[in-house]
């Protein structure tokens, strides 16, 4: 959790079309904005929603993955031992071929290069254009720098700006999503809906997330980042300047509204959010809570394992509805392409006894997806929202053993009734849009919020 990556996003699509068009009008500048955008939809590896820093795919850590495939060598730590690969040829590709290729291109750079070759950097654009030639946005290599940086902000914590990304995978243009609370980000003026143009002079339009966030935006606390951002409803564009700082990403916010219903926001699906979730939960209910609103709004999933015990703590553990759970709670399974998986099942021996009403739009994803599948499932929650963003597979995070690691995707995931939501995405039981004001707001309060106001009124009904 990238992803997620991950991004339907019909509104910014829609006004990154109107945008192209006054652009082309403008001169060879915007020009170059959208030429860089149409290479980047075309090139970019790395698609996905995250929180700055985090990939929003779906993150199996394990070692279920590295037992099914015996080349894997799992060391003591769990990593996969890296070997020089020799007499190993896998169907279609021809490593002979490969190396030999390879070989060619270095003594060409070598002969006649004009630069210095940064040999770590090459290598690891090897490693990066093997997983990108596997046609999925989700599969990625992780250099040790890189998957050291993304294993810090899966604790909740690092030192950036405080802003949500999402990469549409069909233009790859990182667009902010959510701006938290007291952050660098929000003090600058961010809005959701702003286009990242450019980090200082440099132009990143055609870059992917997950390099735009690593290698640009994230920095040494205390050190100022100037980023360029594209308005399309103004069609103009902003120069932001924020000071980096650490983060304390705020996974979990929860207040009680009038009447007694709990609300609880969830931005993503970290280590850290299943005991925020509970403790959110249990204050709630101490306070005479009647009814819990759960927002996933721009959710972009995360760790499974988080979503799953979430919704373990919500329902009982012997609802013998569906097969697959052997009389047990069934949340989610998975399968592989040998229709082999993992079945999620509660255990905790806990539930709360009150109606649910889940939020969501076309950016809640993948873990979050688990969550609302799972509870609607069970009629145990109404859905209210636009209908989420339709991540239905799995992703396995497998450290090679030198620090650096691969997310690979492995495995569909279904819903305890065996929806298959990939590229479908979950339907509201209730439809709404949120209002089109709000959209660029960075800070919208309950009571201004359409959506929220909406939710509010549905579960008022459940309580009559």
């Amino acid at each position: 959790m990238e992803n997620r990556d991950l991004n339907q996003q019909e509104n910014t699509n829609q006004e990154i079309n109107q945008g192209r068009q006054h652009m082309d009008r403008q001169g060879n500048g915007r020009n170059r904005f959208w030429s860089g955008a149409l290479v980047g939809a075309l090139v970019t590896a790395f698609v996905g929603l995250i929180v700055v820093g985090m990939s929003a795919g779906i993150y199996l850590f394990g070692m279920r993955v590295m037992r099914s495939q015996p080349k894997f060598q799992p060391e003591k730590d769990g990593a996969v031992s890296i070997t020089d690969g020799k007499g190993k040829k896998q169907e279609g590709l021809d490593y002979d071929k490969v190396t030999s290729k390879m070989n060619l291109i270095e003594d060409i750079i070598g002969q006649t290069f004009l630069y210095d070759e940064d040999a770590e950097a090459v290598e690891d654009y090897i490693y990066r254009g093997m997983l990108a030639g596997l046609d999925d946005p989700y599969s990625v290599y992780y250099s040790a720098a890189d998957y050291q940086s993304m294993m810090e902000t899966t604790q909740g914590e690092y030192s950036g700006i405080g802003a949500m990304i999402s990469q549409n995978r069909t233009t790859g243009l990182c667009t902010i999503v959510k701006v938290f609370e007291g952050s660098p980000a929000l003090e600058a003026g961010m809005q959701p809906g702003d286009i990242i143009y450019k980090v200082e002079d440099t132009l990143v339009a055609s870059e992917s997330l997950e390099v735009l966030v690593n290698n640009y935006i994230k920095g040494k606390e205390g050190t100022d980042v100037r980023l360029t951002v594209y308005r399309s409803d103004k069609d103009q564009y902003v120069e932001l300047t924020m000071k980096r700082r650490k983060i304390e990403v705020p996974t979990v916010e929860h207040r009680m509204l009038d009447d007694n219903i709990g609300y609880v926001a969830v931005t993503e699906f970290d280590v850290i959010t299943v005991k925020q979730f509970e403790e959110a939960v249990d204050g709630l209910a101490q306070s005479g809570m009647k009814g819990l609103i759960i927002d996933l709004r721009n959710n972009p999933g995360g760790i499974l394992d988080g979503a799953v015990k979430m919704v373990d703590y919500l329902l009982p553990d012997d609802i013998s509805k569906y097969d697959k759970g052997q009389g047990k709670t069934l949340i989610v399974y998975t399968a592989d392409k040998n229709e082999k998986g993992d079945v999620f099942t509660a255990s905790d021996k806990h539930q709360m006894d009150l109606p649910i009403v889940i939020l969501i739009n076309g950016d809640s994803a993948s873990a979050s997806e688990v969550f609302t599948g799972a509870m609607k499932d069970y009629n145990r929650a109404t859905v209210v929202g636009t209908t989420s963003y339709g991540k239905g597979i799995v992703q396995n995070l497998i450290p090679l053993g030198d620090g650096s690691a691969i997310k690979l995707t492995t495995a569909h995931y279904y819903t305890p009734s065996g929806f298959d939501l990939h590229g479908k995405g979950i339907e509201p039981d209730v439809a709404v849009e949120l209002d089109e004001v709000l959209k660029t707001q960075a800070v919208v309060k309950p009571e201004e919020d359409n959506q929220i106001q909406k939710a509010v009124e549905v579960m008022k009904n459940k309580l009559r």
